[in-house]
């Protein structure tokens, strides 16, 4: 999510999002409430010459006003005037232009002006608009948009366009709030078409980001439907969540897990290679996740979780004795003494001396 804020704000500045590489380690809320500072300082310059232009379009046809924009002012200009006009005045233009010229604006657009001018628009006409925003890959100004948009609009439109655009589209969406009802929208049948899409696109990185963006039933959804792909497309999954350090995202997703699917994820050959899985618990021990991790490693094959046991054994002191205080805490001992029993006995002898497990076990 903080990698979609960032190229947000390098499409307002007009920078490559490498330019901009700085902002990925902070906080998405905080780049997120940077991008909109940029927003309203590039939105409300020469505010005097857009009010000017502003008002001359009001003493003419919406028509004529149609053609000057196109001729005379540009994509880019065009959508600053609208957004310094009334928004039935700016409806009343846009439905004059043709639909590249006002999907090319959209991009312009002050967000801050986008609900009231949505709302005055022709269903038919935001259809077409995001059909060619899907076209041309404009999936930013797409999620831009989304968020602002009427159900029967976006039904509309999710027949339109295709599984990778609706997944970057709510990658990039402004409104995260609104996902869960966009969810709602697709069927299985579709929702699990664009879960396979993310597979088959290497967008796993955007389909945890939308994942972690919604709650409930619609995250359970996303979890059931993802652990019901084959084994390779999985494994495709485990792979990116180990190379960008995602676990994080993607382990909370699993817990949500009935024990079939949760046993069709622990069947995977990722999950047998000793480097991710000492991977996952270095991240859980950074974490804490050790309520979504261990009920995944009770169905792992004995020789994986021999790897979960001697990758535990070998944390320092201090994130062991971390380990042993979170257990206790959270009442995960069933779950965890049978990876101590699978570990050698130097590191059995290290979990029995800590002063946590001391302090809960009488010794």
């Amino acid at each position: 999510m903080s990698r979609a804020e960032v190229e947000k704000v390098a499409r307002l500045l007009g920078a490559a999002p490498a330019e901009l590489a700085f902002l990925g380690g902070l906080p998405e809320a905080d780049v997120r409430a940077f991008r909109e500072q940029v927003t309203a300082v590039l939105s409300d310059r020469a505010p005097e010459m857009l009010d000017r232009i502003a008002a001359a379009t009001k003493l003419v046809p919406a028509g004529v006003a149609a053609a000057i924009s196109q001729k005379a002012l540009g994509p880019g200009l065009a959508a600053a005037v609208a957004g310094r006009l009334e928004a039935a005045r700016a409806a009343d233009i846009i439905a004059k232009l043709p639909v590249s010229f006002t999907a090319e604006s959209c991009a312009h657009l002050d967000p801050r002006r986008i609900a009231g001018i949505v709302d005055r628009l022709d269903d038919g006409l935001v259809v077409r608009i995001a059909v060619v925003l899907a076209e041309r890959g404009d999936h930013l100004t797409m999620g831009r948009f989304v968020g602002h948009l009427r159900d029967q609009v976006l039904g509309r439109i999710l027949e339109q366009v295709s599984d990778t655009a609706v997944l970057r589209a709510g990658f990039y969406v402004d409104l995260p709030e609104r996902l869960p009802r966009i969810l709602e929208l697709m069927g299985d049948d579709r929702l699990g078409s664009v879960v396979r899409a993310a597979a088959a696109g290497g967008l796993w990185e955007e389909a945890l980001a939308v994942a972690a963006m919604v709650g409930g039933a619609q995250r359970l959804r996303i979890a059931q439907l993802t652990a019901r792909l084959d084994g390779a497309e999985l494994d495709s999954l485990v792979r990116v969540t180990h190379a960008e350090g995602l676990w994080e995202t993607l382990l909370p997703l699993v817990a949500l897990l009935g024990e079939e699917d949760r046993l069709a994820v622990a069947r995977l050959d990722s999950l047998r290679d000793p480097e991710v899985l000492a991977g996952v618990v270095r991240a859980v021990v950074a974490t804490a996740l050790w309520g979504e991790f261990l009920p995944l490693v009770g169905v792992l094959p004995e020789d994986a979780r021999k790897v979960v046991a001697d990758a535990a054994a070998g944390l320092g002191d201090t994130e062991l004795d971390a380990l042993v205080r979170e257990v206790d805490k959270q009442d995960l001992w069933e779950l965890v003494l049978p990876l101590v029993e699978l570990m050698e006995e130097s590191g059995k002898e290290r979990i029995f001396a800590l002063p946590a497990f001391a302090d809960q076990h009488g010794g």
